[in-house]
Order: structure tokens, then C-alpha cells, then sequence
């Protein structure tokens, strides 16, 4: 801990009484205001202020819930449209057919759909001028289609996939306001059907190689793309989720076995449907394609003639992101979370140390190192602010009981059944953990876990980081590591906030922690970012019925706050039915790039253009300060 980071510590101290070891989270110190719902006004729908709060990081006031179909920001901010779903990369490429009758091919060189995660990559000494690669997560089919339904055909298939994977692209800023550049030759798309490398151990294995593939090194396609990583030698890193969604099979009885069950395979598939008309979905006939998706794909922005490649090393499960730290002697860690209720948070150490001189030199440093899985203790059983110590976990094959006794034949086994071997060493089952983002402060960490309505279930204990059963609500772990070395194997935790809703239930645990106010209460934390002076922003992905439970949260939302004091104000409200994800800064802080996904996923949204009969779009917003300060100042 740092001079300055004790004498804060002091000073919280004696505010609220905490212990001078313990985390900080101190309560938020606002009042209390009624929702708010529509009829907000200005462009951005400038939403009213409601409270000043105590925090000197924190320059805005938080706004009210809101639910209507726009971007609510506080007073002196403004939103704009960088680029949305079906924008052509390219001049000369096919416009957006609101239809939904366009073509796979033209979708192909169009910007993808459900943008999440995304990274900005500075030109060298160019300020104006940058890289964005930008996640597609997956498609709307209400929208996709005319018909508005399933998959059809092999050609629909292939368009779907055509909606996913990443899309990069540049932007500049002229007279202040960034804009995506149309035609650059670093434009171009990483889709469902690109040809992909696989390397690292896993790669040329028996369980990845098929008949279309019989070497087991070169797969097809990225698809289900939620978060992302920026690398210190300036790549990107795409990870591919719920993969298993879009696997199914034509035989009906088939039966699968533990791997795949763990995994989350069923004959039927989960409203993706593409295996009836697409055969390398289709587990009755390509069984190992399945293990071909499920991992961190590296790739580079600048070369738009490279071929990314998927990092074996890093495991395999449904990645939400992957976090960049670097230990005391030099070596990568990459941070990743198993987005699925019950599943593990893991880390990866590099073989070999980082070399900060030469970029291309760390371009293979992801396929050597080791993997390893957490484990939390039971806490000290605060109710508010829980706190305790945890340990990682080497998953290497003959250790820790790791080998063909438990199933495992070689490291590959181990990667590519990453959940089955963190289940033998007893890791501990989380909370659906998401995005990790590392301070750029002080290097703690800290970990959305977004829900659990299982929690208390199906060998899912309460206690710990995951303190309350039936979690519909979530929590933001965070864990320092010990001698503040990424590369140490014990670390100590706590819960920075437990979300809630104290207008509908007293105290804890419903109620969330102290820190959650009628005024900031949000569900779900998914997305994370920190900009340069350390605040942490965090964007929801929850119930925006606005009823029951959620009653008075309104839209999703992002926040901000206060890592060291705790207090949380909300920064904007999304439109209707969207998740709020995806999260940059330009290099100077004064401009916020956030994701807009799925406005209207149910209906009900015309976002952003609303057009009459138009259709809702998936956009990356840029948003800024009318006087052309930094974000959140």
C-alpha cells in the first residue's frame, strides 16, 4: 500500500469505523429521490440532478432511473452515434436494408450486430486518429429475418453467423468529435465463417480435429463474442461465450457425455437452431467442432491481413473477458471469468516474460504458461461488507490430482475440459462471474459477479463472495493480491458493492449493501472499465421490468464510482430493452465509448434513429462533455 493510499485509508477510517487492514466501502451518503420515468428532455435527454455526494473523483451529479426509449446522461453531456448495426465498412458496400432481406455476403463487409466488448488502439503518435475492434456478440432474429423467426436454410445460417464475431474499425476526431472512418483499409470483419488458427497446447489434439479439418489447427469461424482484453503489445482479445448455444443435433436420442453435459450442449440447441441446416453444428455428425469454439481469440488490428488465432492455453469455457496484468518479475497474467452460474474465475501466467521493447516478439506469449482456478474461503461472515483470503490453483496435468485417474490424458484434455478440471481440485462455484478489470491505481481487482437464481442450489453453497441465495441481483467482487504481485497464489477479498433494491426490501441482504441508495440501486453488474484517474464504471445487464423485485431500477444503466470511497452515482440510462456493455476511452479521457445492445430485444424500441417502423439497431454511442472536459471529472 502506497503513503497516499494509507492516509486515505485513515481518513475513511475514522469517517466509518473500519478496520485499517480492511477494504474500503464506505456508504454512499446521498439522499434518497423518487424514480423518475420518462419525458426527459434534449437531445441526449439530459436527465435532472439529483444529489452532490462526497466524492472529489466523481465531477457529475447521479441522474434518476428512466425508462423511456433514449440515452439519459446528467446536465452538460451529450451522446452521439459512432456506428450501428448493417453500417457498411466500405463505400462501395451494400447499405442496411431494414428488410431484413439483405445477404449473408453483405453482411459480411457490414458492421456486426449486438456490439459488446471493445478496445481502442492509438495510431503512434497520431491523437486523432485510432483502431476500435469491437465485439458481435450475437444476432436479434426478430430482425434479422423478414420472417422474423428461426433459421430457414444453410443461406440464413450463414448470415447469422455473418452477424457475429468482431469488427474493426477506424476513427478520428475532427473539431472534437470522434467518427468512424468509411473505407479505411483497416476496416474489416472477423466472422462466424473466417478461417481462425488454433494454437497452444490444444491445437492438432484429437478432440479438435474433423473430417473438414483433419490437422485440428485451422477452425472456422468466432462467434458469440462478448468481452474482451487489450494485450501490452497492442492485440486484441475476443472471447467467445455461449458458444454451446449454437450447438444441437439431428438424432433426437442422442446422448452426451460429462464434458459435453458440463458444458451445456442439449440435442435441441438454445434458440439458435442452426444444426438442422448447417452440419458442423450438428453434434450427431461433427461432435469435435464443439471443442473448437469456447476459447480467447488473439487478433491483430493493424494488419488486416492477418489471421487471428485462438489461445488454447488459456482454457476453455464460456470466457466473458480477459483482463491484462503483469507480475513483479514481467511475466502476462490474463484474468477470465466463466460466465455461468456455478462456474470458476481463473487465471493465466505466461512461460515467458513480456518484451516491452518488441511488440511482435509476445505475439506467441499466450500459447505458453499456466492456468490456474480460484478458491475463496468462507469470509468473515459480515453481512454488509464481507471479507476473506483465497488461493489459485494450478490446473496442470499430474497435479493436484489433475491426471488419467480423474479423466485427464494430457494438458490438452485439461484445456479444453477446463470446468471439469477446476471441479476436481475443488475451485469455488461463483456467481456467474463476468467482466475483471484491474485498477490502474492501486492493481486491485475486481470481478462483476452479475446473478445466481440457483444460489443455495444444486451444490452451489451461500457464504463467501456469493453471500445470498437465489441471487437475482449480483455483486462486484474485488481481491488484492498478496505483496501486490500478480503472479503470487493468495490473495485477500472483499465485496466492494452488493447490489439491491432498498426501495422494495429493508437492509440486507435484498437491500444490498450500504453503499446501494434508492437513488444509485441498479441489478445485475456486468460490464467493467477504470479510465485513467480510477474511477470504475460499471454497466448493467439485468431485469428492466421495473416491477416487482425491480421496482423503480428502470432501463439498464452505467454507473460510476468510487473505489476508494465506495459511493456510486448513476452516469446514464439505456433505451428500451437494452444491455448497457462495452466500454473505452480515447486516449485523452474526454470521450466515452459505450455499447448500446439490443434496444428493443422484445420490442418496443426504435433506437437510435426511430424512424416510424424503423427498426432498433445496436450502435456504439461516443458520449462527452458540452464543454469539452474529461468523462466524469
Amino acid at each position: 500500500m502506497s503513503l497516499l493510499e494509507d492516509n486515505q485509508s485513515t481518513d475513511l477510517e475514522k469517517m466509518v469505523g473500519l478496520s485499517r487492514r480492511g477494504f474500503i466501502s464506505a456508504g454512499a451518503l446521498c439522499g434518497a429521490a423518487m424514480f423518475m420515468g420518462g419525458n426527459l428532455l434534449s437531445r441526449s435527454v439530459l436527465a435532472a440532478s439529483v444529489s452532490a455526494g462526497t466524492s472529489k473523483l466523481l465531477g457529475f451529479d447521479s441522474i434518476p432511473a428512466a425508462t423511456n426509449d433514449a440515452i439519459s446522461l446528467p446536465p452538460g453531456y451529450k451522446s452521439s452515434v459512432l456506428i450501428s448495426w448493417g453500417q457498411p465498412l466500405h463505400k462501395d458496400g451494400p447499405a442496411f436494408d431494414p428488410s431484413g432481406n439483405g445477404t449473408a455476403q453483405q453482411q459480411e463487409v457490414q458492421f456486426g450486430d449486438n456490439n459488446d466488448g471493445m478496445s481502442l488502439f492509438e495510431f503512434p503518435g497520431e491523437h486523432d486518429r485510432a483502431l476500435m475492434a469491437i465485439n458481435n456478440e450475437y444476432t436479434n432474429y426478430r430482425y434479422l429475418y423478414p420472417h422474423g423467426g428461426m433459421p430457414q436454410s444453410a443461406d440464413e445460417v450463414h448470415k447469422a453467423l455473418a452477424c457475429e464475431g468482431v469488427s474493426v474499425i477506424e476513427v478520428q476526431r475532427k473539431n472534437g468529435q470522434w467518427h468512424f472512418v468509411q473505407g479505411s483499409r483497416y476496416n474489416r470483419r472477423i466472422h462466424g465463417n473466417a478461417p481462425i488458427s488454433l494454437s497452444g497446447p490444444a491445437a492438432g489434439h484429437a478432440l479438435v480435429k474433423t473430417s473438414a479439418d483433419p490437422q485440428g489447427k485451422t477452425v472456422l469461424g468466432t462467434f458469440q463474442n462478448c468481452a474482451n482484453g487489450k494485450t501490452p503489445w497492442g492485440t486484441y482479445l475476443t472471447c467467445e461465450e455461449n458458444f454451446t448455444d449454437c450447438f444441437g443435433s439431428t438424432n433426437a436420442e442422442q446422448t452426451f457425455d460429462a464434458a459435453q453435459k458440463r458444458y451445456g450442449v442439449v440435442a435441441t440447441s438454445k434458440e439458435i437452431n442452426w444444426h438442422p441446416h448447417d452440419p458442423r453444428f450438428d453434434m450427431a455428425k461433427n461432435p469435435n467442432e464443439l471443442n473448437r469454439h469456447g476459447w480467447v481469440v488473439e487478433i491483430d488490428p493493424f494488419d488486416p491481413q492477418s489471421t487471428p488465432v485462438k489461445r488454447t492455453a488459456l482454457g476453455r469455457f464460456k470466457h466473458e473477458n480477459a483482463a491484462l496484468a503483469e507480475t513483479a518479475d514481467g511475466h502476462a497474467v490474463v484474468y477470465m471469468g466463466d460466465d455461468e452460474r456455478g462456474e470458476f474465475i481463473y487465471k493465466f501466467v505466461s512461460r515467458d516474460k513480456i518484451n516491452h521493447k518488441s511488440p511482435k516478439a509476445n505475439r506467441d506469449l499466450l500459447d505458453h504458461g499456466t492456468l490456474y482456478v480460484a478458491r475463496f474461503d468462507a469470509g468473515d461472515g459480515n453481512a454488509d461488507h464481507p471479507k476473506g483470503k483465497g488461493e489459485w490453483i494450478e490446473l496442470s496435468h499430474g497435479k493436484n490430482g489433475i491426471d488419467a485417474s480423474s479423466g485427464f490424458a494430457d494438458q490438452a484434455e485439461v484445456l479444453i475440459h477446463a470446468r471439469l478440471a477446476a471441479s476436481v481440485v475443488k475451485a469455488t462455484r461463483m456467481d456467474r462471474p463476468e467482466w475483471i478489470v484491474v485498477s490502474p491505481n492501486d492493481g486491485q481487482v475486481y470481478c462483476t459477479l452479475t446473478n445466481n437464481a440457483k444460489r443455495g442450489e444444486d451444490g452451489q453453497p451461500v457464504g463467501g463472495p456469493n453471500p445470498r441465495e437465489k441471487n437475482v441481483y449480483g455483486q462486484i467482487l474485488r481481491w488484492r493480491t498478496d505483496r501486490d504481485d500478480h503472479g503470487a497464489k493468495t490473495f485477500s477479498w472483499d465485496l466492494f458493492v452488493v447490489a439491491g433494491n432498498p426501495g422494495v426490501h429493508a437492509g440486507s441482504p435484498k437491500g444490498g449493501s450500504t453503499n446501494i441508495t434508492p437513488q444509485n440501486m441498479f441489478n445485475s453488474p456486468d460490464g467493467l472499465g477504470f479510465d485513467k484517474a480510477g474511477r470504475l464504471w460499471i454497466l448493467t445487464d439485468g431485469d428492466s421490468s421495473n416491477a416487482g423485485d425491480f421496482a423503480g431500477m428502470g432501463n439498464n444503466q452505467m454507473l460510476c464510482a468510487d473505489p476508494v470511497t465506495g459511493e456510486i452515482r448513476r452516469f446514464m440510462v439505456g433505451p428500451i430493452g437494452c444491455e448497457v456493455t462495452g466500454i473505452s476511452f480515447s486516449p485523452d479521457q474526454k470521450t466515452l465509448f459505450v455499447g448500446i445492445q439490443h434496444p428493443g430485444e422484445n420490442g418496443g424500441s426504435t433506437f437510435p434513429e426511430h424512424l416510424p417502423n424503423g427498426k432498433p439497431r445496436s450502435s456504439v454511442m461516443a458520449i462527452s462533455r458540452e464543454d469539452g472536459g474529461i468523462v466524469g471529472a
